[in-house]
């Protein structure tokens, strides 16, 4: 299913879930109340801005009495979507964060990927993927990626470790555009990058990465992905184990000053190589 199309069904599901809350006399609060989420997260599903957990969903269709409809919808959305099953929840919190800190042990994290970079992860990763298949992954990251250029755009933290900077993914001419275009984004402040030096090996021990993300209406999540499954964590010791291990690692790093010299000269060395091979 397209994108625009996956909209338009959530703007549907909003506007069903209105007529169908009215129907029975129940007012946003009074539902959220009951399915165990604030009356503006209701507002939010509404207007089609904020997509329901798939539990979310079941709940609604048993307030409601609405024989599954709400269930069926999400899961179908849930099956068409070009992230993995353990992502597709990220993605839509991605959207409505008002902060996202991110920790990246060994390649650039999705929201900062360029379309080349991308590929060359999908192709490596999916070596017998149909060409159809890689352009699905590119679409999909780069439409994440329209958050950072936002005028409501997330504050939006990177802690990158060396490694990510160094690995020549694609070769040198698609390393070099990818830092290029990081250090872009640096200097139009659109995000903040910092890095953990090599020399710090503590650190290397992290294999998967971390994301954190906070928002005006709910309380802040965290989320840790390795190369074969993911786990968004809502439960609040665990979220606030998961920002101190995020706050230590971001003391480890380099000066936002020192990191961008070292992304710099990396963005460098990839251009002359690329200029010479």
């Amino acid at each position: 299913m397209a994108r625009g199309k996956q909209q338009d069904t959530w703007e549907f599901f909003g506007e069903l879930l209105k007529e169908r809350r009215e129907t029975k006399g129940l007012s946003q609060g009074e539902l959220g109340r009951r399915v165990f989420v604030s009356g503006a997260y209701i507002g939010l599903f509404e207007q089609g801005i904020r997509k329901p957990q798939l539990d979310v969903a079941e709940r609604i269709d048993e307030i409601l009495q609405t024989g599954g409809i709400f269930e069926r919808t999400v899961r179908k959305l849930i099956d068409t979507s070009p992230y993995a099953s353990y992502f597709h929840a990220v993605a839509e919190l991605e959207a409505v964060a008002t902060k996202i800190c991110e920790f990246a042990p060994t390649v650039v994290p999705g929201l900062l990927q360029t379309a080349d970079y991308t590929r060359a992860l999908t192709v490596a990763t999916h070596p017998f993927a149909t060409e159809e298949y890689v352009d699905e992954q590119i679409t999909a990251r780069l439409e994440r990626a329209a958050i950072l250029k936002d005028a409501t755009r997330p504050e939006y933290w990177v802690v990158l470790h060396e490694n990510a900077v160094r690995a020549p993914v694609g070769g040198h001419e698609v390393m070099a555009e990818q830092l290029e275009h990081i250090i872009a984004l640096i200097r139009r402040r659109s995000v903040l990058v910092t890095v953990v030096p090599r020399t710090i090996g503590a650190h290397a021990h992290m294999t998967g990465t971390l994301k954190l993300m906070e928002f005006d209406d709910q309380p802040p999540t965290a989320y840790t992905e390795t190369e074969f499954s993911g786990t968004l964590l809502d439960d609040p010791a665990v979220v606030k184990q998961a920002q101190r291990t995020y706050d230590l690692l971001r003391v480890a790093t380099l000066s936002p000053e020192a990191s961008l010299a070292l992304t710099e000269s990396a963005a460098e060395d990839f251009r002359r190589c690329a200029r010479t091979t």
